[in-house]
């Protein structure tokens, strides 16, 4: 397996949750039914803010020097995008961690942590669009442009981590490895979305 079978593999295998984190009920569960553009910012800021200290977590912690030199950098770019976000509410006061954020503090292997993150950006980059798409529909075109950015940094970081998996993965089990850890976040980020939407008496499974 290389790195582009490997995505291949995630998003296949993880299609239907992917799928349903990209569509309009996921940003309802993120702000707890309430669809206005504060609360939208609320939830972007605690989503970027979580991702700010799992990844400075990850850097300070890990063995692997281009790995920590990985996450130190995509930690940076996540404090950014918490500022540019943060910026745009009254004294943000982050939530609770996030389901996905604490699979994530638990994976303490590097490849692990690779695979993780590659399921993280999965499932990140579903709620980017959507929240582009809020605010287009809200005609704020400079607010779905920010969005618009914050999802290429997550191209990006993609790609980085995506290469740096393929040097680390020598065998099979190492990307099996990487394959578990990167569904167990999508998984971590599904199941917090239908505990939202059911907590609401809202069927999270598209109706046909």
């Amino acid at each position: 397996m290389n790195s582009e079978e490997f995505l291949e593999a995630v998003r296949k295998e993880n299609e239907t949750a992917l799928s349903r984190l990209g569509s309009s009920k996921s940003l309802y569960a993120a702000t707890n039914g309430e669809m206005d553009a504060d609360e939208v910012f609320h939830a972007a800021a605690d989503s970027e803010h979580a991702a700010a200290r799992t990844f400075e977590g990850w850097a300070d912690d890990e063995d692997d020097s281009d790995a920590s030199e990985l996450f130190a950098g995509i930690a940076d770019v996540e404090n950014d995008h918490y500022d540019r976000v943060s910026g745009k509410v009254d004294d943000h006061e982050p939530n609770e961690t996030p389901a996905l954020h604490e699979y994530l503090r638990g994976l303490d292997d590097t490849t692990a942590r690779l695979g993780g993150f590659v399921g993280r950006t999965l499932a990140s980059e579903k709620s980017k669009k959507q929240m582009t798409g809020f605010f287009t529909g809200q005609a704020d075109p400079t607010t779905a442009q920010l969005f618009r950015d914050l999802k290429g940094d997550l191209d990006d970081q993609l790609d980085d981590t995506l290469a740096l998996l393929g040097e680390r993965c020598d065998s099979d089990e190492d990307w099996e490895t990487a394959k578990e850890a990167a569904e167990g976040a999508i998984t971590a980020a599904y199941e917090e979305y239908t505990d939202s939407l059911e907590s609401m008496g809202v069927n999270p499974k598209p109706v046909c």
